[in-house]
């Protein structure tokens, strides 16, 4: 027989059928390197066509146990409380990361046996509870229905974090932070809140993007818009109108951000906002401070950036945030028309209310330029149109 990669079953019985007559071979018979070579063959085969099974879990790691004389007790350390263990044990609880994790560094038990996947390794922990919110956002739904409880969920927070980060991660967006990142807050309470957005959008489809339909005409629209208290409910069908994605949702704990935009995959823009300031004249600066970011070029599908935006330190703006601020203003209201008026409507709620219906648009965002440029964010409380906006969202964005 002349040896060869065994492909098919008649020729691994072939093979057994050789193997078995050179076994009667001498030793130093020429005929030994047949069959050394015949059963590395066989053996490869048979490793492709007939993995063994691994182990149960449970019943290595009371292998495990018997072997260095381990009781329940001392399991607790691995595995977490004496009712876990005995839970395990009685295979009523599954084993979570965190625990075949512990068990393999601590007892040796192979990560392919605990992981039941051949030739699998234990990977490095990729998340720390300890870095995220977790509490909060499991009160948020950010994680699988399937752990219904925070214990639940907390007893497999490895799982829940990487589930949640997946489509983050996959889409490898860097973060473009427009001033010190330390002004936003904790890093990884912005990266959980950017990967519920990523999570939120997997769910939506929109038609392409018409990039020839985000202009002045439309900005203008929106502001006009402005005018009527409601009409924050009519943005998401606009926006979405022209292909662009508007999402609003909460800022998470030790956060410092009102609006955030980049692209998706697909080429659609994103327009993500918090309502940190539940105010009419937040609300609309924002938004078209989101979108001018996106219409000026600060952003494009192939750059994967993603701006952030904490509106309440434009005092710190750098020069693309001057260049999209002053955009939004000019929207609003022209320069040339600005100098000539405001004077007359400092200090004066009355011309303010006046001016905001001849240049239809919303009060708040005169009273809100105001208190900007004046930096007295005391000014006119009654126009800027507190407690205004949030109501209308409480369903979708956790507020």
């Amino acid at each position: 027989m002349n040896p060869r990669i065994i492909k098919t079953e008649e020729q691994y019985e072939e093979a057994l059928g050789r193997i078995e007559y050179l076994m009667d071979s001498p030793e130093g018979d020429t005929l030994q390197d047949e069959l050394e070579l015949l059963v590395l063959l066989v053996e490869k085969y048979e490793k492709e066509n007939y993995p063994m099974e691994l182990p149960d879990p449970v019943d290595a790691i009371r292998f495990r146990m018997e072997q260095a004389g381990l009781s329940n007790k001392d399991l607790i350390r691995y595995i977490g409380s004496q009712s876990k263990v005995s839970e395990v044990l009685n295979r009523k609880r599954p084993l979570s990361l965190s625990m075949m994790r512990a068990l393999h560094e601590g007892l040796g038990i192979p990560a392919e046996v605990l992981l039941q996947q051949p030739g699998e390794k234990m990977s490095d922990r990729k998340y720390a509870v300890s870095d995220f919110p977790f509490t909060e956002m499991f009160k948020r739904g950010y994680f699988s229905p399937e752990y219904s409880s925070l214990s639940s969920a907390k007893d497999h927070s490895e799982e829940c974090l990487e589930q949640f980060f997946t489509h983050f991660e996959d889409r490898k967006l860097q973060v473009f932070y427009r001033r010190t990142d330390t002004k936003f807050g904790s890093q990884h309470y912005l990266r959980a809140w950017q990967a519920r957005i990523i999570n939120v959008l997997e769910e939506r489809m929109l038609p392409t993007y018409m990039k020839e339909k985000l202009d002045r005409g439309f900005f203008q629209e929106l502001a006009h818009l402005s005018l009527y208290k409601n009409s924050v409910l009519l943005v998401e069908e606009l926006l979405h109108h022209i292909g662009i994605h508007f999402v609003i949702e909460k800022h998470l704990p030790k956060t410092y951000l009102d609006g955030a935009c980049f692209f998706t995959p697909q080429g659609n823009p994103v327009v993500a906002m918090t309502l940190r300031f539940d105010r009419q004249d937040n609300f609309w600066f924002t938004l078209l401070h989101e979108l001018s970011h996106i219409y000026l070029g600060h952003i494009t599908p192939e750059s994967k950036d993603v701006i952030i935006d904490d509106t309440s330190r434009q005092e710190e703006a750098d020069g693309q945030e001057r260049e999209a601020n002053h955009f939004t203003y000019q929207l609003i209201i022209p320069d040339e028309v600005w100098e000539k008026r405001r004077n007359e409507l400092l200090g004066n709620g009355k011309s303010i209310i006046n001016f905001s219906e001849e240049m239809k648009i919303s009060p708040a965002l005169i009273a809100g330029r105001l208190r900007w440029e004046e930096n007295n964010y005391k000014l006119y409380p009654e126009l800027v149109g507190n407690g205004e906006v949030r109501k209308y969202f409480l369903q979708t964005a956790g507020c």
